[in-house]
Formats: C-alpha cells, sequence, structure tokens
C-alpha cells in the first residue's frame, strides 16, 4: 500500500476480501470508485448492489462504470443503504463498503446521518458471510459528522467480539479531524 490516504486504506481491504463471483454491496456508491473496484473484483460471475439517495451519485456511478469498461454485475438502486437488507440473504456477502459523510462535489447539506447510518451497519453485519468484511470510511466534520462518528463507534465496540472482530485505526497526527478507517471482520 503506497498510498497514505483513508480511501486507499479502504480499497487494500477491499482488494483482499473479494474474489471473482463473490457478492458485494457498496452501502453509499457517491461518485462509483468503490463500485467500479467491486465490479471489477466480483467479475462476470459475481454481482454488486450499490446504494444512494440521490439521483446524481446514481447517474456519476453508471457513467463511470461504463467508462471505465467494468463487468456488467451491478444493481444500481437510488435508496437509502438501510434497504440494503432486501435484496440478498443472509450470510452471503463478502464485502459490504460504507463512506460516511456527504457525497464529494455534491450539496454538503445531504449527508449520512446517525440514525440511518447505524440501522444500516446493523442490517449489514448478519448479511457478511463467515469470514467476511464490513469496510466503513467515517468523514466527520459539518453539521452532523460528529455526532454520526460518535454513534457508529459506539455502536461498533457494543458488537460481540466472538462474532466480529473490530479495527478502528487514526490518522493520528493529521489535523482538522482526519477519516477514521474501521474494519469489520465475521468471525
Amino acid at each position: 500500500m503506497n498510498n497514505y490516504q483513508v480511501t486507499q486504506w479502504c480499497r487494500h481491504f477491499m482488494e483482499e476480501a473479494v474474489a471473482e463471483g463473490d457478492l458485494c454491496i457498496d452501502a453509499t456508491m457517491g461518485n462509483g470508485h468503490d463500485t467500479c473496484l467491486l465490479s471489477r473484483l466480483a467479475g462476470s460471475q459475481g454481482h454488486v448492489y450499490a446504494f444512494d439517495i440521490q439521483p446524481q451519485a446514481v447517474e456519476n456511478t453508471r457513467r463511470r462504470l461504463i467508462q471505465e469498461h467494468c463487468p456488467e454485475n451491478y444493481t444500481l438502486l437510488c435508496q437509502s443503504h438501510t434497504n440494503l437488507d432486501t435484496y440478498v440473504s443472509p450470510e452471503s456477502v463478502s464485502l459490504i463498503t460504507f463512506n460516511f459523510g456527504y457525497l464529494p462535489g455534491g450539496d454538503h447539506k445531504l449527508a449520512t446521518s446517525a440514525k440511518s447510518s447505524v440501522l444500516a451497519i446493523q442490517k449489514g453485519l448478519p448479511l457478511l458471510k463467515r469470514g467476511g468484511r464490513m469496510v466503513l470510511c467515517i468523514y466527520s466534520g459539518g453539521d452532523t459528522g460528529f455526532e454520526e462518528r460518535d454513534a457508529i463507534l459506539s455502536f461498533l465496540k457494543t458488537l460481540p467480539s466472538r462474532e466480529y472482530l473490530v479495527i478502528k485505526s487514526d490518522y493520528y497526527n493529521r489535523p482538522n479531524h482526519p477519516p477514521i478507517p474501521v474494519l469489520i471482520l465475521r468471525l
């Protein structure tokens, strides 16, 4: 891993977790970078479900997937990440990824929230197969970012340690509330 940005840290764990034929979820598709990566990793035999509440995010992602010649193995959904459990069966997903905050280049007033984000994580955990991973990139700041960060981290601390391994990292010497990468492994 040459790059020390939080997105690269998260991508590293995605690349390790996903193989050809896997089922994956991008719970916050944004501009489609993670959806594109997951599409390539899962290959033509796999599938990726991607969620975002903003039509702009869905369009940006669709455009990126086509431009980057990704396999047509994805379903883009303009709806909340709290609905992710309606599309897949329990213990069937290799990887779920979240980027909490707002759409890069979009309206900063439209952002994920503490309540819906914790609910989406709760609904996503049982979908992970044994050995499956959930990768979280928690951006804080703005009007609700600190509340969301604190709610997510408080919830993660309550996960049963015999079922999930939660690894939280910090960019300890970076100013201005750097993002927090978290890796959850279903045991």
